[in-house]
């Protein structure tokens, strides 16, 4: 019987036949591989927001099938010496024998937590850079409702982690968060007692806890993810404006396989990071903090720095409680202020601007162009107003600790804060205005008198004057329309070829010759792609 030759080079192709007659998977897949993406390095931090998530997910999965989540008293005999015979509960135990006793328990524990710091910073960060280039507008205001949820949502996951260990540290923030439910008019007392089914602490919370960290929180943060980046392929890509950039199109590197190998080896980098920051910086050495204990609680105790500004806000609101009603009428205590409305007020707020500044703005077009900061500067004095009213907060936070190794006593500093939220946002909006103006002022001048050369020259009168190199044609005048606006005479070819004919070409003059150091640089060839909106 003579055998049959099978040629490999074809299997890929059948089985992919096979594959397309059963399923149709073709177009979409087609679609999705052909996405085109920008390559800016501003939108990698999403990136690293998603990356070090999954870093969370991996690490989380390994600290679950060792952590018991349970507060049964146990006696303590680990290998960590000093609280040998320690009366303390199955979850601070089981979380020292993570450190202690599980191979790799140490730097897994250590890992997560950089992953939590990492992720939140991350979502910070990439909410600043939407924010000041405009890229929530119409028709991305759902995806940044999207973020600005991922973030109170991550507040709430670290939370909850951060609370599992029942150590001295994260008990005494568990015990904040009780008085902050009780603070809630009306319902507080009822909110606080389902909680913790009963009298803090009770004896169900850390599996409550347990539940919600690795259930349930991890969930919705998947599936807004999921979501966040289905819209962002939906919708495509925002990209700066420049010469071939339209509001219909985009430039950039095709989904796969170019931009998909990028975005594996910058995985594979942020993991690399954390993997290094958890092996080099201890965190959190629950050992050194003892069992949690009702009656105890420690000086420095300060939560992780995006829970901060709520430890500053508390510490700098004054004690003023506000009494409804007469004999048994309902008390709100000074906490409820810092701890409830004003996170309140910094979840609707951010959420609602997309609107608001469109409803000002009276704009309603599709923008898929993004906005350098100082051409907004409205825009970016407002965001940098916001951030130093968060600055202060956080640095309010530690003010005990900025007090006890400065030496600087502690109601000096407590009043300090209090001035400075006063004072600096406004300060700051009006630094940032003025700096965003300057900023488009000399993009002007260098549109309408040329770029700098270093040249320098002598007019028949004797006067000595610089050289400019002119960007556009002769006798024409450029439009500022928000593009970079080369500076220096060796960033003009920087900015690729599709500039040519924008901007002059460099002319040489014959009485006096470019030096050396200020010869135009040739661009490197482009790899783009353009996929169009439509």
């Amino acid at each position: 019987m003579k055998r049959r030759k099978i040629d490999v080079r074809t299997l890929p192709a059948k089985a992919g036949n096979e594959v397309e007659d059963r399923l149709g998977v073709a177009t979409p897949l087609r679609g999705i591989i052909n996405k085109v993406f920008p390559d800016h390095w501003s939108f990698l931090l999403g990136e690293i927001a998603l990356f070090s998530f999954i870093v969370l997910l991996l690490t989380g999965t390994f600290l679950t099938l060792f952590f018991e989540p349970s507060m049964k008293e146990v006696t303590y005999d680990g290998s960590y010496a000093p609280l040998r015979g320690v009366h303390m509960s199955a979850a601070y135990a089981s979380s020292l024998d993570l450190s202690f006793d599980v191979r790799g328990g140490l730097i897994m524990r250590q890992m997560h937590h950089w992953a939590a710091l990492v992720f939140m910073g991350a979502i910070v960060v990439h909410m600043l850079r939407i924010f000041f280039t405009g890229a929530f507008r119409k028709p991305r205001e759902v995806n940044w409702i999207i973020g600005s949820l991922l973030f109170w949502i991550g507040f709430l996951a670290g939370f909850t982690g951060y609370s599992l260990p029942d150590d001295g540290l994260s008990g005494t923030g568990l015990r904040i968060a009780s008085a902050i439910m009780l603070s809630i008019p009306l319902i507080g007392t009822w909110l606080t007692s389902s909680i913790f089914n009963g009298e803090f602490p009770g004896e169900i919370i850390i599996s409550r806890f347990f539940i919600a960290h690795v259930l349930l929180i991890p969930a919705l943060l998947v599936a807004l993810i999921s979501v966040h980046l289905a819209l962002v392929f939906k919708q495509k890509h925002t990209q700066w404006p420049g010469p071939g950039r339209t509001n219909n199109n985009v430039v950039g590197e095709r989904f796969f396989p170019r931009y998909t190998i990028k975005q594996a080896g910058f995985f594979m980098a942020v993991a690399g990071v954390i993997a290094l920051l958890a092996g080099a910086m201890q965190i959190n050495p629950i050992w050194l903090f003892g069992p949690y204990e009702a009656g105890v609680v420690s000086a420095a105790s300060q939560p992780d720095w995006y829970v901060m500004f709520l430890d500053g806000s508390t510490r700098l609101m004054p004690a003023w409680q506000i009494n409804i009603g007469i004999g048994n009428g309902y008390v709100i205590p000074p906490i409820f202020w810092p701890t409830v409305v004003l996170p309140g007020f910094l979840t609707m707020l951010p959420m609602l601007y997309p609107f608001i500044e469109a409803r000002l703005n009276r704009d309603n077009k599709i923008h898929n162009l993004l906005q350098r900061p100082r051409d907004v500067p409205q825009r970016t004095a407002l965001g940098m107003m916001a951030v130093a009213f968060f600055l202060v907060l956080v640095l309010s936070g530690g003010n005990d600790v900025i007090a006890d190794k400065f030496n600087i006593s502690l109601n000096a500093m407590t009043w300090a804060g209090r001035i400075g939220l006063l004072l600096l946002p406004p300060i700051a909006y009006y630094v940032t205005y003025r700096i965003c103006l300057g900023l488009q002022q000399h993009d002007r001048e260098v549109l309408a008198h040329g770029v700098e050369t270093g040249i320098i020259r002598r007019a028949p009168d004797g006067r000595f004057y610089e050289v400019h190199q002119p960007l556009g044609h002769d006798h024409e005048e450029l439009e500022y329309a928000g593009w970079v606006v080369p500076k220096k005479m060796n960033r003009l070819g920087a900015l690729g070829p599709a500039l040519k004919g924008f901007f002059r070409p460099i002319e040489r003059p014959a009485e006096a010759p470019v030096s050396p150091g200020h010869p135009p640089i040739e661009p490197a060839p482009e790899r783009r792609e353009i996929e169009s909106k439509h």
